[in-house]
């Protein structure tokens, strides 16, 4: 029997581990090696570690827990799960399965890519969702934004901390006339029409075409696609959620306890603000939640 289940071993779930291994408590990572950021080479805005790989930063940190004995890391995909406290049973795909008295998902979302051309091959390098991972490198170049809710137009605001060359691509969606007024007066250039194809080089943007053939010189394209959880354990548990702009996440209360007792959750699954530093923090809340649970 395990104390600590951990289903998800990127940022979120190996800071648990770390914490909980260095309470000495018996704990076991499932992990598939599919970390979200796999597709950027490197990550920024990380304390100590700006500009390093993520592939890097996860060998390192999974080395690093690797040396707490009571920490199992297991290459696995959990498929199954059921119980209440002190008697959860995780079943991994190839059949196995393992007991715990507390869970913590961690197993991230999957973003969720449109049928466009360039749009996969470029994500994560000039394909962009966040100005503070990724804005500093392509500051002062030509931006587009991609429209894909109403967040979208607080967007332009925000980057012209980096640029003041926008283009709003409304992707055949509708603003009001008020919305496109204050939009113009910062000087954001909006274009009416859906985006066809985007050209790149090894995923390093020159432009888009639209479907109408008009071409738009570009640098960087920042794009929200919608997103879902990697996995259904949440669905199997009963859990809460909540919906946001681009999916759902999971909904936690203090030291990211879900609506179960005994399940907490970390990372992606239960925050809008998807980034190594937010998946870092949740997951050292949530082994003191587990932790804190077991004592009582």
């Amino acid at each position: 029997m395990q104390d600590v289940i951990i289903i998800g071993g990127s940022f979120a779930g190996l800071t648990a581990a770390m914490q909980l291994g260095r309470a000495r408590r018996k704990v076991t990572v499932l992990d598939t090696g599919l970390n979200r950021n796999r597709y950027a080479s490197h990550a920024h805005n990380i304390f100590g570690h700006d500009g390093t790989p993520p592939g890097d930063l996860l060998t390192a940190a999974r080395a690093q827990v690797a040396h707490y004995p009571a920490v199992k890391m297991i290459e696995a995909r959990a498929i199954g799960v059921s119980g209440e406290p002190d008697n959860f049973v995780v079943t991994t795909a190839s059949g196995d399965t393992i007991s715990g008295r507390r869970l913590i998902l961690s197993y991230g979302i999957v973003d969720e890519f449109p049928a466009i051309p360039g749009f996969a091959e470029s994500w994560g390098k000039t394909v962009i969702h966040c100005p503070f991972c990724h804005g500093y490198e392509v500051a002062g170049t030509r931006w587009g934004l991609l429209y894909s809710s109403p967040m979208s137009l607080h967007g332009p605001v925000l980057y012209a901390n980096w640029t003041d060359d926008i283009t709003l691509i409304l992707d055949g969606h509708a603003i009001v006339d008020e919305e496109r007024s204050k939009l113009e007066k910062r000087g954001v250039r909006i274009v009416d029409g859906k985006l066809s194809t985007i050209h790149h080089e090894d995923g390093r943007i020159s432009g888009v075409t639209m479907q109408d053939g008009a071409r738009i010189d570009l640098e960087a394209l920042y794009a929200h696609p919608r997103n879902r959880p990697s996995a259904d354990l949440h669905l199997q548990l009963g859990l809460d959620t909540k919906e946001t702009p681009t999916g759902i996440m999971l909904a936690v209360g203090d030291m990211q306890l879900t609506s179960r007792p005994g399940i907490f959750a970390a990372g992606d699954l239960v925050t809008g603000m998807h980034s190594v530093t937010f998946a870092n923090n949740t997951g050292s809340l949530a082994a003191m939640g587990a932790l804190q649970s077991m004592m009582v």
